[in-house]
């Protein structure tokens, strides 16, 4: 038996490359959420989101804690992107995701929203039925571990050690890790302690972690198998 049965890939800085710019892009939208809808001085803003991303795993419960923000007006304002000039369709990314013989959950931070518009632009949104974002885990965020075991319980997984993550972050992957979890840090090619794979692109994980492939024996878990 294949030791994996869920597979949990992050979004942001993980399906698309980190050089893409999306992130730094958003960044500057948190920025200016907070001089425009919180009121913090511009030049604090950018020091002040960084602090409130390390303690508390995004800058948005740092907002939500400190500010008692509208944690939706949040999301709405900081994804309000044109993602096409920052993304586009990644064939090889999709017949990564064809060919996994275990159908992938999106994991993220961000919310249902922004991950479906993501997964659009990159053209695999049809091979995606389930995202697991920051509203159903009750805004309980990675890197808490009550973020896995929520994620665990609506993938309906029970032994964390079936679960594969996959994510663009060391600090994500710890706690993962520690519950038993199998790692893949995506975005570097040489080793890193703390994490079973590391792999350069997500398009590269069949070839990390052969045995996600899907064979002839498997049944399709998508709509467009062969």
């Amino acid at each position: 038996m294949a030791r994996f049965a869920t597979l949990l890939l992050d979004l942001d800085d993980t399906l698309y490359p980190a050089s893409s710019g999306l992130w730094e892009a958003i960044g500057d939208r948190i920025n200016r959420f907070m001089v425009e809808h919180v009121g913090i001085e511009p030049e604090r803003a950018p020091g002040l989101r960084r602090f409130y991303f390390e303690h508390y795993g995004t800058s948005l419960n740092g907002l939500i804690r400190n500010h008692g923000i509208d944690p939706y007006a949040y999301l709405r304002f900081v994804h309000d992107l044109p993602l096409a000039d920052y993304l586009a369709p990644d064939p090889q990314l999709r017949f990564m995701i064809e060919n996994l013989a275990i159908a992938p959950v999106i994991f993220t931070n961000a919310d249902t929203a922004h991950a479906r518009r993501v997964l659009t632009v990159l053209g695999i949104s049809d091979l995606i039925d389930q995202v697991i974002d920051i509203i159903a885990l009750d805004w309980i965020n990675k890197p808490e571990v009550a973020a896995y075991r929520r994620a665990l319980e609506l993938c309906h997984q029970p032994d964390p050690r079936r679960c594969l993550v996959v994510d663009d972050q060391l600090r994500n992957l710890a706690p993962a890790s520690d519950l038993g979890m199998g790692t893949v840090l995506v975005g570097r090619l040489t080793s890193a302690d703390g994490v079973d794979h590391t792999i350069e692109r997500a398009a590269d994980l069949l070839g990390a972690v052969p045995e996600l492939k899907r064979t002839p024996a498997h049944e399709s878990w998508h709509s467009t198998s062969d």
